[in-house]
């Protein structure tokens, strides 16, 4: 039987020192591994469901919802479905997802796009609405190099009882899960489908693993093992994600350096690099709100490439509310400094974050804290990566989780030579 939970990092340790810690090799790639100068900043969503699947407001409703916030992109991905085609819905099914609010999901939809934009019909004596696919509203939102809204997909697979949901941003087609034999092979399948798309149709496309803690459904191990993917979510706002983790099972951070000591030292592979998202399923209050987690892209234009290219080279953060005014890796001298877009009255905790080659069972130890608005930290030569965790004394607006703070999380570097 499949064990859910981390094996003891002894076993790891046993493992790099049968093979030698100094005779893994060096992962390869031939991006710059840290944020560059040039570029402006955008930041954006990249998981957000709306009626085209389990979500429960019209897609032009949560649209204005983040560009009225200033995101500057949003991926809508909705589960196994492009919004394309024609889907009308009973009107009583988009009132009965609502749930909460006085208002109703239509009134709110009236109110804001008119009788003219909201198509009804009668059907077996039932009111429908029609829900507009992307390309019929894409022209009410999108402005160059102001806002963008990128197709994606969430690929909602599983194993077994083991919930392995990919998303998958700037598709042209739809990718129907693609089961596998294990949770292992059903990730690289839908990761290989993802590729081979992308090449096909020679387009840049990004694909993340979702939530591995929703129902402790993905190891660190099986994460370390996928060698195919890159991106994975540190931060998923639904409250139904386990992001902290238990007593017996490892948090969405330490997930992350875990399964990145294990691909550096065992799988001569990269390692993730870690986004941050919402989730979003409600819109009118409840649970699974929008808001929480985005990603900070830092990229030459606001372009679906664009954007996907200078993620796969690690130019961006994760944040659930902390402004980053700098990410720098300078590679000559192994130093990595932040500074932070500081708010009055708001402190800050910078903690540079890594493992060290000699002892890997500390993956994800602290290697320095420094309070304030800017530090860097000067690598010894003997760390397997570093990564920068900011915390925050202001807690989450929307929190997801008890006493939430907000924070940003910079991507690994200094893992080649």
């Amino acid at each position: 039987m499949r064990a859910k939970i981390f094996v003891p990092l002894l076993v790891l340790v046993v493992a790099v020192m049968a093979i030698g810690i100094n005779g893994a090799r060096q992962a390869q790639g031939g991006e710059p591994e840290a944020i560059q100068e040039l570029g402006t900043w955008y930041k954006g969503n990249t998981h957000t469901h709306s009626l085209w699947s389990d979500g429960n407001d019209f897609p032009e409703m949560i649209v204005g919802w983040y560009k009225e916030r200033g995101y500057d992109f949003l991926a809508l991905s909705d589960h196994n479905v492009l919004s394309r085609g024609e889907r009308w819905m009973p009107v009583a099914q988009v009132e009965q997802r609502r749930k909460v609010g006085k208002m109703g999901s239509m009134e709110k939809y009236l109110a804001a796009f008119g009788e003219e934009w909201v198509e009804r019909r009668e059907e077996a004596g039932k009111e429908e609405v029609r829900l507009r696919p992307l390309e019929e509203f894409r022209p009410k939102f999108e402005e160059e190099g102001e806002f963008l809204l990128i197709e994606a997909e969430e690929i909602t697979d599983r194993f077994q009882n083991h919930q392995v949901h990919i998303n998958a941003l700037n598709l042209g087609e739809v990718i129907p899960p693609q089961h596998g034999e294990s949770v292992v092979d059903t990730m690289r399948k839908n990761l290989r489908m993802v590729a081979e798309q992308s090449e096909r149709l020679g387009r840049p496309m990004l694909a993340h693993v979702n939530h591995p803690n929703f129902h402790w459904s993905i190891t660190p191990q099986e994460l370390a093992e996928v060698v195919e993917d890159q991106f994975f979510e540190v931060y998923n706002g639904h409250p139904a994600v386990n992001h902290q983790g238990d007593a017996e099972r490892p948090g969405d951070e330490e997930i992350w350096d875990i399964a990145n000591t294990l691909r550096l030292m065992l799988y001569d592979a990269p390692p993730l690099f870690g986004v941050a998202t919402d989730d979003s399923h409600q819109y009118h209050g409840g649970d699974a709100s929008p808001g929480r987690g985005w990603v900070m892209v830092r990229a030459e234009k606001l372009e679906a490439g664009a954007l996907v290219e200078a993620m796969e080279r690690g130019e961006f953060y994760a944040s659930t509310g902390v402004v980053l005014k700098e990410v720098e890796f300078d590679r000559k001298t192994r130093t990595q400094r932040v500074e932070i877009e500081a708010v009055e009255g708001v402190s800050y905790e910078i903690k540079f974050v890594g493992t060290r080659k000699g002892t890997p069972e500390k993956a994800g130890e602290v290697l320095a804290t420094v309070s304030g608005s800017a530090a860097e930290y000067q690598m010894k030569g003997d760390e397997l990566y570093v990564r920068v965790v900011v915390n925050s004394s202001r807690p989450h607006p929307n929190p997801s989780y008890k006493e939430q703070w907000e924070q940003a999380w910079t991507q690994p570097v200094g893992w080649r030579k």
